[in-house]
């Protein structure tokens, strides 16, 4: 059956923001087969539901910061023709939603979406889930890691060398994102018409590797330098989504 392209936005009760400190971002990850959790969020500067969500994530990153846990925004691009263009929009991004939507079994995709190490969704402002959520998979360990090599090359390019271990090249892939910060927006049109919305750890371009490349590498986007972007890279069960490791690393 077709899956619808509508947008949902569902109605969530504004959450105090939090401010973020990035000082931690890169001190995640210290042993390989510790327990960890990824929270992909789905979100839209378009949409009105989403700066509960944006604030949510950035509270529980906050919460957090001394764990395994990385909390990273996708901003799809249906919300787009619907009033405002969000500037960190992408294609690929609701791509990636959608991968998730038929993982899960959905009718459509929704903003904001919340998804826990690929292997369960729900409304990403739902703050008291995201804590049960990210407290049960810390609990869980690992039996396979990935470790990543970040560098800014003579060209200006962000080049990324990684190793895997306890892998399954056949059925799982690497992927690769670079992530901005933070960044503050004002809203000129739209359901956020007048709003000054913030975000943190905002994936800019994505990358999906087969096992056996070891390398990558991404462009910075226009106007940010090195210390404004990091990388993360994670090991995915292709068919199941499942996140089986996860790291972050500065960029050199």
């Amino acid at each position: 059956m077709m899956k619808s392209l509508l947008p949902i936005c569902v109605f969530a009760i504004s959450l105090l923001t939090i401010s973020f400190s990035t000082k931690n971002l890169n001190k995640k990850m210290t042993k390989d087969n510790d327990g960890f959790a990824l929270i992909e969020l789905f979100t839209s500067e378009g949409c009105s539901s989403c700066p509960a969500a944006d604030e949510a994530l950035e509270e529980i990153q906050k919460k957090y910061s001394d764990k395994n846990v990385l909390v990273v925004g996708y901003h799809v691009d249906y919300w787009n023709k619907l009033g405002w263009k969000d500037i960190f929009s992408d294609a690929s991004f609701t791509q990636r939603q959608e991968y998730y939507s038929n993982i899960f079994h959905l009718n459509s995709i929704y903003t904001p979406q919340a998804v826990v190490n690929g292997k369960k969704e729900f409304l990403g402002s739902n703050k008291n889930k995201l804590i049960s959520s990210i407290e049960e998979q810390l609990s869980e360990g690992s039996a396979e890691s990935i470790k990543l090599n970040v560098v800014q090359n003579t060209e200006g390019k962000i080049d990324v060398q990684y190793s895997a271990e306890g892998v399954d090249a056949k059925k799982e892939q690497a992927i690769f994102v670079l992530i901005q910060k933070m960044a503050t927006n004002e809203i000129k049109k739209g359901e956020n018409s007048g709003r000054t919305v913030h975000h943190i750890n905002i994936v800019r371009n994505i990358f999906y590797l087969p096992l056996k490349e070891k390398t990558t590498s991404f462009t910075l986007p226009a106007g940010l330098q090195k210390e404004d972007v990091f990388v993360a890279g994670f090991i995915q069960d292709k068919r199941s989504g499942s996140i089986k490791a996860m790291r972050s690393a500065s960029i050199e």
